[in-house]
């Protein structure tokens, strides 16, 4: 079936239209939903079968590790390692345009976490709609950015893409334009932060970049 598309109103999302979303997750659907950086895809966490998707619409291979999108600081204790530093950083950062990378909890999929490192690439978006609706499905998205093969860009404006959506999704959360600039990518699973990525997040409070 083709996809099916929810306009939300970016500031005050549909309540309504939020449960009906997560319900098609917790059914094994993949979205496409708003977020502070880019638009981007989802699927609930032990879906395996819907992660599987994600892979293909983006042609990742069986190593790319996906971000864990959460909604505050206490879920991501729960599937990471936070040491007091670590949390400091991630207090004064979250919500907001950054991912991190944190040492895999044991409560974590082992098919999430980086073969080697055992790290995980986890954030806590500030888009209105993105946490409403983790908060509709009461528990973190497999995610990451809706670009398709061969796009030079993210996808900002669900209706530009609205053809490839149709038939790679179940389902998209259309909150109007979010923008093509990525999450600044931090990793925080050594002895100090490393900046990996600069994108929208500023880190010149931490004096990286």
């Amino acid at each position: 079936m083709p996809a099916e598309f929810l306009e939300l109103h970016p500031v005050n999302p549909q309540k309504r239209l939020l449960a009906q979303a997560a319900e098609q997750l917790r059914r094994g659907a993949v979205i496409a939903y708003p977020t502070d950086s880019c638009y981007a895809l989802g699927c609930q966490l032990d879906d395996k079968a819907a992660a599987e998707r994600l892979r293909r619409i983006r042609d990742f291979d069986k190593h790319h590790q996906f971000t864990l999108v959460c909604r505050d600081l206490s879920e991501i204790a729960h599937y990471a390692k936070v040491d007091n530093w670590q949390f400091r950083i991630l207090k004064l950062l979250t919500p907001g345009p950054y991912t991190f990378i944190l040492p895999a909890s044991k409560d974590l999929p082992k098919r999430l976490s980086h073969e080697k490192r055992k790290t995980i690439g986890i954030r806590v978006p500030e888009h209105v709609v993105a946490q409403a609706l983790l908060e509709a499905l009461g528990g973190p998205l497999i995610s990451c950015t809706l670009q398709f093969p061969g796009e030079d860009q993210p996808v900002s404006e669900p209706q530009d893409a609205e053809k490839q959506l149709l038939h790679s999704v179940d389902l998209v959360l259309d909150a109007g334009n979010c923008g093509l600039t990525p999450t600044t990518v931090i990793d925080l699973s050594g002895d100090a932060p490393v900046l990996v990525r600069q994108g929208r997040g500023d880190v010149s409070m931490l004096g990286l970049g």
